[in-house]
């Protein structure tokens, strides 16, 4: 056989691993989180989801293979002039989402430098307007401004700006030198303010002590001179009861003496004197007068004249 008679099956074959490989070509799978935007003879035609799908050969192509996940640009820093003329470098961090293929890939030719750029001109708009200090302690404010303006400016391009965040604020080297001594001095005096008001409360609270002292020590002179006065009167009060209770003793004993004495059948003279006794004993040679009933006085008189009377006869 010829090289002729082999030529038609081997074109038949070739023809139809063609068609295998064509159609094979024309299969495609959209994994998660995934969209392709297809074109029709250089129009739009349609963005396909997850899933699988069949474009027409040599009419459909795919114009276009979009992410949906979150994505997250680092910018590099960024020079920009504060209100009181002090030049610094910003570098920002965009967090963005996709959200519309067809406008991402019809919107603008590339939407990461765009974004870039737009962060740019947004951040030195916002830094124009504040001063240096503000700028430095106003991160949220600048976040939140940024992140809005850049939200409506890229909503055209099927992009949502979720996060902007000020990475880092690299001010001038003469700027970080004089913040650097202002901070020094700043923890300088509040140092010395500490330091001043533990003095203050330790001589307030040594104040104290001594005043709690003094106190104390004047309660305590005070109960025991309470104490002490407690201690004399009842020193006092039991002399008196015992001196009491001598001077009872000794008149119950002169008393049962005379009584003894009057139912012994002792006349009024002898009565008298032993009155008299008596009376010396509770005088003690200490008392200075005495006052005598009368009863007894007339007695003493008594017994005086039958002394005298006695004398005479002798």
């Amino acid at each position: 056989m010829e090289i002729r008679d082999y030529l038609g099956p081997i074109l038949i074959v070739a023809l139809i691993l063609i068609i295998i490989l064509l159609v094979i070509s024309c299969i495609k799978i959209v994994p998660q989180a995934t969209a392709m935007v297809v074109e029709r003879l250089g129009g739009y035609q349609g963005t396909w989801s997850v899933g699988l799908h069949f474009k027409v050969p040599f009419i459909d192509r795919i114009a276009k293979r979009v992410v949906l996940k979150e994505q997250v640009v680092d910018f590099a820093p960024q020079p920009v002039i504060t209100k009181d003329n002090v030049t610094m470098r910003i570098d920002t961090v965009v967090f963005f989402q996709i959200t519309d293929p067809k406008l991402f890939a019809y919107g603008v030719e590339n939407p990461i430098m765009a974004i870039e750029n737009l962060t740019a001109t947004t951040l030195r708009n916002i830094i124009g307007d504040m001063e240096l200090d503000q700028t430095l302690t106003s991160r949220e404010v600048i976040n939140t401004k940024m992140r809005a303006s850049l939200d409506i400016a890229t909503d055209p391009w099927g992009i949502k700006v979720n996060r902007v965040e000020l990475k880092n604020i690299i001010p001038p080297a003469a700027i970080q030198d004089a913040m650097e001594k202002q901070m020094k001095a700043e923890r300088e005096r509040r140092e010395a303010i500490l330091r001043a008001e533990g003095e203050k409360k330790s001589t307030v609270l040594v104040a104290e002590g001594k005043k709690a002292s003094v106190i104390l020590d004047a309660e305590a002179e005070k109960q025991a001179a309470i104490l002490r006065a407690e201690a004399q009167k009842e020193k006092m009060i039991r002399e008196a009861e015992g001196q009491a209770e001598a001077i009872l003793k000794v008149q119950q004993a002169n008393a049962d003496g005379i009584r003894f004495l009057k139912e012994a059948g002792a006349d009024e003279s002898v009565l008298a004197l032993k009155s008299f006794e008596t009376f010396q004993k509770v005088a003690d040679g200490k008392a200075t007068k005495i006052i005598i009933p009368s009863e007894i006085q007339n007695m003493a008189g008594l017994v005086k004249s039958i002394t005298e009377v006695a004398k005479d006869g002798e």
